[in-house]
């Protein structure tokens, strides 16, 4: 077992329903890969003063509330994961330190980083979004956002974008062992798109462009997971190629799976202009749980 398979799984809490589910997957998770679970809870409240004095902390009694609210989530948490998978080792750990920072730091010892979809407060949206777009740009391992499952069928298939950014042997790696893992299909997804005028289109097609695009484009995509077919020759692999934006493509598999798995493709200095747009917007909007490879 390589060192990198012994890490533990991470996943962060708050005390939300969209946490507890996303601790339920974590365990799962975690017992497939037979590694153990790391619970965390971001004591943020550690942190908070008082208004118009911000030198002066709140009082030993309120701090002392909040730590133990936070201890509840904790406990709350390691019973949803031990109920999923009574033999797994489950830890807890609080840390006094906003919840990006905590979760950015954990994944650095962990094979996976896990949050919920939504979290506490009004707010929760923007919050928690937040959170997860950060740590899917800033963490130092794959990071699952998890969403109830659009579908019961524990068939349904794993689902995986395709490109030619350099981090796609990695989501290969990542999409094909999840598949393996849940001895499930791959759907391997790739879509080509071109801009231009409606009428520039319909002489595009008329002309047959379109389909030797069609062709060449799924010519690639057999190629590029070739090899990890070979290394995994039990997954049933669906070569997917569509004329469709990605993002659109994604989405529209992921009605039908139980996880799809896409790149990050980060390269600006701000939080949310490190991630594509196609990985931002299926860490919004997809139906499924999603894992974004890093």
């Amino acid at each position: 077992m390589t060192a990198a398979r012994t890490r533990p799984v991470v996943v962060g809490i708050d005390g939300s329903s969209a946490a507890l589910a996303a601790t339920r997957w974590a365990a799962a998770e975690a017992q497939r890969r037979g590694t153990r679970l790391r619970v965390v809870f971001a004591n943020v409240f550690a942190l908070v003063y008082i208004p118009d004095l911000p030198t002066v902390p709140l009082p030993e009694s309120s701090a002392r509330a909040m730590e133990r609210q936070g201890e509840q989530w904790l406990r709350r948490a390691h019973e949803e994961a031990t109920a999923v998978a009574p033999d797994l080792e489950v830890v807890t750990y609080s840390h006094k330190a906003g919840a990006l920072a905590t979760l950015v730091e954990e994944s650095r010892r962990a094979q996976l980083a896990v949050v919920g979809s939504s979290g506490l407060g009004a707010f929760t949206g923007l919050f928690v979004g937040s959170v997860a777009v950060g740590l899917c740009a800033q963490g130092h391992c794959p990071v699952a956002v998890v969403r109830p499952l659009p579908t019961d069928d524990p068939g349904a298939p794993v689902v995986v974008g395709v490109d030619d950014a350099p981090s796609t042997e990695r989501v290969l790696e990542i999409a094909f062992e999840e598949a393996w893992m849940r001895g499930v299909a791959l759907e391997a997804v790739h879509a080509w798109h071109l801009i231009g005028t409606t009428g520039a289109w319909r002489s595009f097609h008329r002309s047959g462009q379109g389909a030797a695009v069609q062709d060449e484009e799924e010519r690639v995509l057999a190629e590029t997971i070739a090899v990890w077919s070979e290394k995994y020759p039990a997954v049933e692999v669906r070569r997917i190629v569509v004329q469709d934006k990605p993002a659109r493509a994604l989405l529209d598999r992921a009605q039908h799976a139980q996880l799809v798995v896409v790149g990050s493709r980060g390269r600006g200095p701000a939080t949310g202009l490190l991630l594509g747009s196609t990985s931002q917007q299926l860490v919004h909007r997809a139906p499924c749980p999603l894992i974004v490879a890093r």
